[in-house]
């Protein structure tokens, strides 16, 4: 009788994304997954929160997109090292392809790595990349019911940052509704309100960024 043997089909991605995070203990990086669907406000919120970082840490970004580099010249106006990683049309970054846009980032000059996922609020909730830490976005324009239809962004977070808060008075968007659908899938994780354009809600994110980072990264820091 011939044997089938079925190997889990995260196998080659769960082998760099252990890889990556070697290399990333290995260099006192830490490293920063940012998730959330397609114009939940994951760069603007990086735009926001990177120059209050400047005097602390040293940051780099991976920018994950479908197509273009429309993003990444955002983040390189910050005089950050950026590095695009296009999918070509996939739905998620995987681990192989963070490791190969790792290998184009000066580490001994770095404390903190952000890796800026594609728009999706599904797939790449999957995908272990190597990061230490997740931090999961939401803009009230999504709606208040997409916590509890997308759960998976969510369930795994370390962080969870509301987006767009200024656009509340023009929606019906119920933030108590919401944090209980969010304490229901995530007891755990701390929820920060923010609004890029004004800066409202960066001050909280910058002091929570700083205190996650691990002692190794903070002590690097001239």
């Amino acid at each position: 009788m011939k044997i089938h043997v079925l190997k889990n089909i995260f196998q080659r991605n769960d082998n760099a994304a252990r890889e990556n995070r070697e290399l990333l203990d290995t260099s006192n990086v830490t490293c920063i997954n940012l998730l959330g669907g397609a114009g939940a406000g994951k760069t603007a919120l990086l735009e926001a929160v990177i120059p209050l970082l400047a005097d602390s840490l040293r940051v780099a970004v991976l920018e994950g997109d479908l197509a273009t580099t429309k993003d990444a010249a955002r983040i390189d106006a910050l005089g950050v090292p950026v590095v695009q990683l296009l999918t070509d049309g996939g739905c998620h970054l995987n681990a192989t392809l963070v490791q190969q846009g790792l290998q184009r980032l000066p580490f001994h000059e770095l404390d903190l790595l952000f890796i800026e996922n594609v728009g999706n609020p599904i797939c790449p909730a999957s995908f272990d990349l190597g990061e230490h830490l997740r931090i999961s976005v939401l803009s009230i324009a999504e709606g208040d019911d997409k916590a509890a239809k997308y759960p998976i962004l969510f369930k795994d977070a370390d962080l969870i940052v509301l987006t767009k808060c200024d656009l509340q008075p023009m929606t019906d968007f119920d933030f108590d509704a919401v944090t209980r659908d969010l304490r229901r899938i995530n007891p755990e994780a701390e929820i920060l309100q923010t609004q890029a354009r004004n800066a409202a809600g960066i001050d909280p994110l910058s002091t929570w960024l700083l205190s996650h980072c691990r002692p190794s990264s903070m002590a690097s820091v001239k």
